[in-house]
């Protein structure tokens, strides 16, 4: 019975190492994705209007680059964002490896 216990424990562990591992890769992906959404929307935007997909391509690309430059230039704004990743990474692996001392309890 107690090596099911800690299978459970080690399957638990995985599962928990998996959500926080997507967690992380959604969220620094969100910061890749939204500048080439903000650039799909424009290009949309400038569809409705009537200019072409090419044209408003020439138009939106530099105008979502000017705004990225900006969030750039902002001071401290960069590192924060980081700073909150790499909080989300530590808390992981934090749980993941509160999960051991539980499987340790349960071998005893």
């Amino acid at each position: 019975m107690k090596k099911v216990n800690v299978g459970l424990v080690r399957l638990l562990q995985f599962v928990v190492f998996v959500l926080f591992t997507f967690i992380v890769i959604a969220y620094f992906g969100a910061f890749v994705l939204l500048p080439l959404d903000a650039i799909a929307l424009l290009i949309k935007l400038l569809g409705v209007i009537g200019l072409h997909g090419f044209i408003g391509a020439l138009i939106a690309i530099p105008a979502v680059g000017y705004l990225c430059l900006i969030v750039y230039k902002t001071p401290s704004l960069c590192k924060l964002v980081v700073d909150t990743g790499i909080e989300l990474v530590k808390a992981g692996k934090l749980r993941v490896e509160a999960f051991n001392e539980i499987a340790e309890s349960v071998k005893a």
